[in-house]
């Protein structure tokens, strides 16, 4: 198999992890990687060693030799326009979610995507999850029978929510469910949502960014099964970047208890208390081991890149999750359900929330 030219824009958390993935894969000929905080982009240098370390994302986009770009920045509002140029500039494309703030702007960079003929993925790191990808295969093989209900409850503790909601005003369901919309989805494909009700209720968060402390939104499908996702950031501070999950799901043949909570995983030292180490959602180095999804995932991508195979998220699957938790945020402002597609009056309620 070929090697390929790989960078990486933005190499903070998430970033930096696929920075250091890449930089061990032996399918990668030369990594260059972007970060505007010079002291970040020394460090990340330091541990990956590229070809190239720059301030400017406009460097890998006009480097013709980059075939392979991995887009981890934030504010979250970076991601349109610096995918758009990497698309345009004819590179395989993976983004982290969100795909965009505004389903415009998902459309624009799907069908670029198509015209330019390159892959183009979102960065839903949980299908790498091996609880998840078991929930898959039991479904396919119908070891549950028919699936009635799906349920998923997700978690963070106050630390990492106020990283998050600090950063974009975002809600829980469109930075956190997203994540469980998109595995569910996937899980129930190839049904697809039609209609959302969703509630939030306001708590420790609402005094720093005005956001829900947690959203459940309740989700039906086109062949009736019915989905219920609460997702929330306001779990007393704990370990950095604790993430917990549960997850419930029941056929006609059978059920499915996922637990997800990481509590398998328990430190507890004189100087730090209880920790729980390899529970983020993202996942950690461990010695000679990734542990978790998001290693994994950056090596799929690239490998369907050198083969030419199927991308793990299809981008029109990931726009079908931003229209979902969008009808999300529609909801819980009018406190009535929602259908979908959104209606012209949806999006215009929606424009307003974003706009206030």
């Amino acid at each position: 198999m070929r090697q390929v030219d790989v960078a990486v824009i933005g190499t903070g958390w998430c970033g930096g992890i696929r920075a250091e993935t890449l930089s061990r894969s032996a399918l990668v000929d030369r990594l260059h990687i972007c970060e505007i905080r010079p002291e970040r982009l020394a460090e990340v240098k330091e541990l990956t060693n590229p070809a190239t370390a720059t301030l400017d994302y406009q460097e890998i986009v006009n480097n013709p030799d980059i075939e392979v770009v991995y887009i981890s920045t934030t504010p979250e509002q970076s991601h349109y326009p610096i995918a758009k140029a990497c698309l345009k500039a004819g590179k395989n494309v993976l983004l982290e979610k969100p795909l965009a703030l505004e389903l415009s702007e998902a459309d624009e960079l799907i069908a670029l995507s198509k015209e330019k003929g390159v892959k183009f993925t979102i960065g839903y790191s949980q299908r790498f999850n091996p609880k998840i990808a078991y929930a898959k295969k039991s479904i396919a093989e119908g070891k549950l029978g028919s699936v009635v209900n799906v349920m998923v409850s997700r978690h963070l503790s106050r630390n990492l929510g106020k990283k998050i909601a600090n950063r974009v005003k975002l809600s829980p369901a469109a930075m956190e469910s997203t994540h469980d919309l998109d595995f569910v989805f996937w899980l129930l494909a190839p049904a697809k949502p039609v209609r959302v009700y969703s509630q939030g209720a306001y708590g420790y968060m609402k005094d720093l960014n005005g956001s829900y402390d947690c959203m459940w939104t309740t989700v039906t499908m086109d062949d009736g099964t019915l989905v219920v996702i609460g997702g929330g950031w306001n779990l007393p501070p704990s370990y950095p970047n604790y993430c917990g999950t549960w997850i419930e799901i029941t056929g006609t043949e059978g059920a499915l208890i996922l637990d997800d909570t990481s509590r398998d995983n328990w430190l507890n030292t004189v100087k730090d208390g209880t920790q729980y180490p390899m529970s983020t959602m993202p996942g950690e180095q461990v010695d000679h081991a990734f542990a978790g999804q998001m290693g994994p995932e950056t090596l799929h991508f690239l490998e369907a890149v050198l083969l030419d195979g199927d991308v793990m998220v299809e981008p029109e699957h990931a726009r079908m999750v931003m229209e979902t938790y969008s009808a999300a945020d529609v909801s819980a402002e009018v406190d009535e359900p929602i259908k979908l597609p959104l209606s012209n009056q949806a999006l215009a309620k929606l424009a307003d929330l974003k706009g206030g």
